[in-house]
């Protein structure tokens, strides 16, 4: 399980999510987004275009657990937890993340 596990970690940190109209890292420096607990972006500052980058990022990052999961023998919901708990602890500090009480926070 823990060789398992550090494949899935090596091929979510490769995974490229940006998108070409809005950078996902000037999105992230400008407080337009962050992490959540789920393994998906959620909007901390609303326009179309935010949430544009948020949408087309989430949908493939979803792709991407489904074929991991099934990959691995793994559920969804265990693939995207792992996925948000190391996009949280890769956040830049200052950066914005969900706190497991859902709210939005800026990472020390």
């Amino acid at each position: 399980m823990m060789k398992r596990n550090s494949w899935i970690l090596a091929l979510l940190l490769s995974l490229s999510f940006s998108v070409a109209a809005l950078d996902l890292g000037e999105a992230k420096n400008n407080g337009w987004v962050g992490e959540q607990t789920n393994g998906l972006l959620g909007i901390v500052s609303h326009n179309a275009e935010v949430k544009a980058l948020v949408d087309g990022i989430n949908q493939k990052r979803l792709a991407k657990y489904k074929q991991i999961a099934k990959e691995n023998g793994l559920t969804e919901q265990q693939v995207a937890a792992l996925a948000g708990k190391k996009a949280i602890e890769r956040s830049d500090s200052g950066a914005y993340i969900q706190s497991p009480s859902g709210d939005w926070v800026k990472k020390p």
